[in-house]
């Protein structure tokens, strides 16, 4: 038995244009059985892949595993000069690699189906350039089957393949109750009388309630979508319209906030690598200059101009209503598919991964304020590249010290805060 997937009505569309980013930026595991399967391929190394090895093996010495191995500029070893998958080429699409095939699709389980999910990280993807996701379905339905395959996800008693995450800290509930969080969460982000960043606001204002309510975890059904509806109908009654009228963020919320901007705008490797951390003193260095936040930034990724931390706390006004549609393409691309929690997000609940994602988007703004000679919608498009190459795959924001940098932030009312900040 395979899973169906289901992917919200947005308006997200992808195919790939070849830009060759996820083959040289990325490192890609694979299967003993993938492994053996290009192995056979008889590759020549001198002649076909620059007299590298096919594969490398990684991780300690109780779990090692294969990777596609890499040149010394970053570039995968079967990237032909065109910018062409080599074993594409030779034989055929299907004999690539899983994670190959997947990007920049993200298949999260979510009880009895798949939810669809995209990498922003792609730049097909955070331009929106390509077919609808409907016009996937076919091949997502096979890589779905595969990955579940890959997985070891089986149909249990239930109906269901995983575990639901937790709601929050000690409470847990079932797929159906905890997918009702979703669809308030998505009403309020989907709702354009407000712009972008209030709605943000309004979601944490409604997630922070629901956090109080501690009886919440034990209803079902009707009454816990009757009361959903109460409290997302009054989310907004406590939060400004005006971002202006919001208290800044502490020098507690700027610090940490700092501290989560230079993970997110690292690049260590590829042709986007940051020229100003290269070697261990220039990256002690970066790491000085954004805990202090003044004077030059550090480009820690190629893309970053070069600008001030004190140029970028200047207000800059709203953004347009189309990148307001980009951010909100984004998020409810998240949302829908549950990518802020479980195994998507270094095992984090529903509520702190939903809070983990809002703190993206004073990052979002923040990286957008540091392109400002770009369109605003070029801005944001290419702050969403940088940020969500990291959001849910950079293994130090799941570590407990980042995590806990992150609760102090949603505790704090910070998040909220740094969110109108950078509206300005």
């Amino acid at each position: 038995m395979s899973f169906p997937i289901r992917h919200l009505p947005v308006l997200q569309n992808w195919d790939c244009h070849v830009c060759g980013t996820c083959c040289k930026e990325y490192q890609v595991t694979v299967t003993d059985e993938e492994r053996k399967r290009i192995e056979s391929q008889g590759w020549d190394r001198d002649k076909d892949l620059g007299g590298l090895a096919p594969f490398k093996r990684v991780g300690p010495f109780w779990a090692r595993r294969s990777q596609l191995n890499h040149r010394p500029d970053g570039s995968c070893v079967f990237l032909s000069e065109q910018g062409r998958c080599r074993i594409h080429e030779r034989f055929g699409y299907e004999t690539k690699p899983l994670p190959c095939r997947l990007f920049p699709f993200v298949l999260v389980p979510q009880g009895d189906h798949w939810g669809v999910g995209v990498r922003y990280a792609c730049p097909s993807a955070a331009a929106n350039k390509g077919r609808p996701l409907s016009k996937h379905d076919e091949e997502l339905l096979e890589f779905a089957a595969l990955l579940a395959k890959r997985e070891g996800l089986t149909p249990q008693p239930d109906g269901t393949s995983v575990r639901p995450p937790r709601l929050r800290s000690g409470q847990r509930v079932a797929w159906p109750e905890l997918q009702r969080f979703v669809k308030p969460l998505l009403n309020l982000l989907r709702d354009r009388s407000d712009p972008m960043e209030r709605r943000m606001r309004k979601c944490l204002a409604f997630a922070t309630v629901c956090r109080q309510a501690k009886n919440i975890a034990q209803l079902e059904g009707d009454k816990l979508r009757e009361l959903l509806d109460v409290l997302e109908s009054f989310a907004g009654a406590d939060v400004p319209a005006d971002p202006m009228s919001v208290t800044p963020p502490s020098w507690v919320g700027r610090i940490l906030f700092r501290q989560a901007l230079a993970i997110y705008t690292r690049k260590d490797h590829g042709p986007n690598r940051g020229p100003d951390i290269r070697g261990r003193v220039a990256l002690l260095h970066a790491a000085w200059r954004f805990t202090r936040g003044s004077g030059f930034i550090p480009r820690m990724h190629a893309w970053l101009p070069e600008t001030t931390f004190e140029a970028i706390e200047q207000p800059t006004g709203p953004l347009s209503p189309q990148a307001d549609e980009i951010l909100e393409r984004y998020y409810t691309m998240k949302v829908g598919s549950m990518q802020f929690c479980g195994a998507a997000s270094f095992g984090m609940s529903f509520w702190e991964g939903f809070e983990h994602l809002a703190l993206t988007m004073p990052i979002l703004l923040w990286v957008a304020r540091a392109m400002r000679p770009l369109p605003a919608e070029e801005a944001v498009t290419r702050a969403l590249s940088i940020v969500d190459d990291h959001f849910g795959f950079n293994r130090v924001l799941g570590t407990l010290r980042q995590r806990l940098s992150f609760k102090i932030l949603a505790r704090r009312g910070e998040i909220s805060r740094l969110i109108a900040w950078y509206s300005r």
